[in-house]
C-alpha cells in the first residue's frame, strides 16, 4: 500500500509539472494578431510578416475602409496563409468612460441576441473574402458582456476561438480559448515586446501580441521595433513555435 501511494504521488507531482508540448519541441508559442482591419497592415505588417516567414491574424470589422477599398489585396493575403478574424461589424464597445463609442454601437444598449446576429454577419461577409468557413473572434476593447449579459456562451458555435486581454498564462492547464490573454502593444520598447516573449518561454505557455497600428497612428507600435520583434521570433524558431492564431487554437485545444 505505501509502495502504491509513494507510485501515485509521484505520477501526480510529474503531471502537475509537465509543460505544455508544442510542436517540435517547442518552449513556448507566439502569435501575432492586429485589429481593425487597417491599411498599415497591408502596407507594413504583412510585408514584414511575409520576409520573416511569419503568419499574422487581422481582426477585421466588416465597416473596415481598407476592407472595402483593397478587398483583393485582403483576399491575397489569406492565399498566402495569414487569417481574417472577426472583429464585428461596426466595433461596438462598453462605452463607460469611452466617450468615443458612439451610443448605436454602445455595448451596454446591445443585446446579446444583436451582438451574436452580428457577428454572424460579419462572418458571411469575411467567407465571401477569403471562403473560408472556420474563423476566430477578436472581442472588440475586449468586451465581452452586452446589457449586463456576458455572450460568450452564446458564440462558441460560430467561431473556433476568441482573443481577449490578460497577462501570459502561468499555465497552459485549463487555458481559456474563448477568452485568451493578450498583450496590447503601444509605443513599447523593443526590449518591453521580446521580454513578453521570454516570459513565455519560461513558463512553456504563451504569448498573443494584439497590435492595432504599425508605423503611425493610434494605439501604434513603430514600424522598426515591429520588425526587431519578428525578426527575434524567427532567429529563435528552434524555442518558439509561431502561427496563425486560429491555428494555434486548434493545435492548444486538440492537446489539452
Amino acid at each position: 500500500m505505501r509502495t502504491l501511494l509513494i507510485f501515485m504521488l509521484t505520477v501526480f507531482a510529474f503531471s502537475a509539472n509537465a509543460q505544455f508540448k508544442w510542436p517540435n519541441g517547442a518552449k513556448a508559442a507566439v502569435v501575432f494578431t492586429y485589429d481593425d482591419g487597417l491599411d498599415c497592415d497591408l502596407d507594413v505588417v504583412v510585408p514584414q510578416l511575409d520576409e520573416f516567414g511569419l503568419k499574422g491574424t487581422f481582426f477585421c470589422t466588416g465597416n473596415s475602409p481598407s476592407l472595402y477599398n483593397r478587398t483583393e489585396e485582403w483576399r491575397a493575403i489569406t492565399k498566402r496563409g495569414h487569417e481574417l478574424g472577426n472583429h464585428t461589424l461596426f466595433h461596438p464597445c462598453d462605452g463607460t468612460g469611452q466617450d468615443w463609442v458612439k451610443p448605436e454601437y454602445d455595448l451596454r444598449t446591445y443585446t446579446p441576441e444583436q451582438i451574436v446576429a452580428e457577428l454572424k454577419t460579419a462572418n458571411t461577409l469575411l467567407k465571401a473574402v477569403d471562403g473560408n468557413t472556420e474563423r476566430s473572434y477578436g472581442y472588440t476593447c475586449s468586451h465581452f458582456v452586452a446589457n449586463g449579459v456576458d455572450f460568450t456562451d452564446s458564440i462558441k458555435n460560430i467561431f473556433v476561438a476568441a482573443r481577449c486581454d490578460g497577462p501570459i498564462p502561468e499555465t497552459m492547464d485549463d487555458y481559456k480559448t474563448w477568452k485568451t490573454p493578450s498583450y496590447m502593444s503601444v509605443d513599447p520598447a523593443i526590449e518591453d515586446l521580446i521580454a513578453q516573449v521570454e516570459e513565455a518561454k519560461a513558463k512553456g505557455t504563451i504569448v498573443v501580441f494584439m497590435f492595432h497600428n504599425v508605423g503611425g497612428g493610434y494605439l501604434n507600435t513603430a514600424a522598426d521595433v515591429h520588425k526587431q520583434l519578428l525578426q527575434y521570433v524567427s532567429e529563435n524558431s528552434d524555442d518558439l513555435y509561431s502561427d496563425s492564431f486560429i491555428n494555434v487554437m486548434k493545435y492548444v485545444k486538440e492537446n489539452q
